[in-house]
């Protein structure tokens, strides 16, 4: 497989520790079954190339492994990935300069209607899926021009060690500190993962959280002020949360729930909850006037085949939302994912919609969100 590289990182935090015990896992189940090879086969064999967008890191190195390789074996079609920090940027300039090299990007979801207005996507041809594809693939998830490729959650994650007669269950106890004492840990580059928490911490029913109008924006940071005194330190990178309770130099903190996937498969003494979490999706796009954009369409159709789902969710850790993959995957990972109902039901799931309108000023509410935070670390 050709790599170009424009920069690198690990955008789920698997070790490669735990991808080999992803694939000791996978012995339990055909890696591509043949029915699904064959189906591939007959389906969406073609020739030439699909340039994708990717992560890097571990990120890339399980969709090569899981889907990617799997693809060109059955279609016979070679996926060139393009590994960059962010691929909006990218997107943008190719769109302006009137030439598009890559077939797919990633796109947060609050980056999402922006890109689609401007007409930066091709429809997606959902007539290459499978029925179990779709009936798999929540209706929310399968737009006209766009598809959740993988969600990630901000969890509450503890150290087992630090609480061995039960750890704290959601964000009210991440604020109890004397029922639950030891430092805290929190990530400071997005404004809304605290606003949320702080929010729920201060009893908002996970119904009523969005939007976050300017009140209920003001008695976040009231209860924020709170919790402020208790923050060891603030967490940058993904892996750092996991390792800061391992190194006991957190108690509690949040995570990303696919770098405590990991850690917990390494056999690190910690455990997360899904009360209270903070879940977000990334959506795969088709570029309009990619090289290979047809190529792009089957590749989309084999990545939502349900095992081909599962192999996904084994790799990254970062599924995607057919919940058919689940009868495919380890029952101990299976339990642990965001794409099992009983874990998602917990979550409450980014209103994306919301962040990125545009306020009075012109400034989206996520941009003023974000002033506000900064405004508030500061202090």
């Amino acid at each position: 497989m050709i790599k170009q590289n424009f920069g690198n990182r690990s955008s789920c935090g698997v070790s490669r520790r735990s991808l080999l015990h992803s694939a000791a896992a996978l012995l339990s189940v055909p890696f591509v079954a043949k029915a699904t090879a064959a189906w591939a086969q007959e389906k969406l064999a073609g020739s030439g190339e699909v340039v994708v967008f990717s992560n890097g890191g571990s990120l890339t190195e399980g969709a090569r492994r899981y889907v990617f390789d799997p693809f060109t074996r059955a279609t016979g079609i070679k996926v060139v990935d393009v590994v960059t920090d962010d691929s909006e940027p990218q997107v943008r300039a190719m769109f302006r300069a009137g030439r598009m090299d890559w077939d797919t990007a990633f796109v947060r979801a609050q980056n999402y209607p922006a890109m689609r207005e401007a007409g930066m996507f091709e429809p997606i041809d959902y007539n290459l899926w499978d029925d179990e594809s779709i009936q798999g693939v929540p209706s929310y998830a399968r737009r006209k021009d766009a598809i959740v490729v993988m969600s990630t959650a901000m969890v509450l994650a503890y150290d087992q060690r630090a609480f061995p007669k039960g750890g704290p269950q959601n964000w009210v106890d991440f604020w109890n500190v004397k029922k639950f004492p030891g430092l805290r840990g929190l990530y400071p580059s997005h404004a809304k993962f605290n606003i949320v928490f702080a929010l729920i911490a201060d009893g908002v029913p996970h119904r009523d959280i969005w939007p976050l109008t300017d009140d209920k924006v003001d008695r976040a940071f009231r209860k924020l002020d709170e919790i402020k005194p208790h923050i060891a330190k603030w967490w940058i990178a993904g892996g750092e949360a996991p390792q800061l309770l391992i190194n006991r130099e957190y108690a509690i903190s949040s995570a990303y729930d696919g770098r405590m996937i990991g850690a917990i498969g390494d056999g690190a003494p910690l455990k997360f909850v899904w009360d209270g979490a903070y879940l977000g999706d990334y959506w795969a796009t088709i570029l309009k006037g990619g090289p290979n954009t047809a190529n792009a369409q089957k590749l989309y159709a084999f990545l939502n085949r349900a095992q081909i789902a599962a192999g996904w969710t084994q790799g990254t850790r970062s599924p995607g939302p057919n919940t058919n993959q689940l009868k495919y995957l380890p029952p101990d990972l299976a339990s642990q994912v965001n794409v099992n109902p009983d874990n998602a039901s917990k979550a409450v799931r980014e209103d994306s919609v919301w962040i990125a309108e545009k306020r009075s000023d012109g400034k989206t509410n996520g941009d003023h969100l974000q002033e506000r935070w900064l405004a508030w670390r500061a202090q």
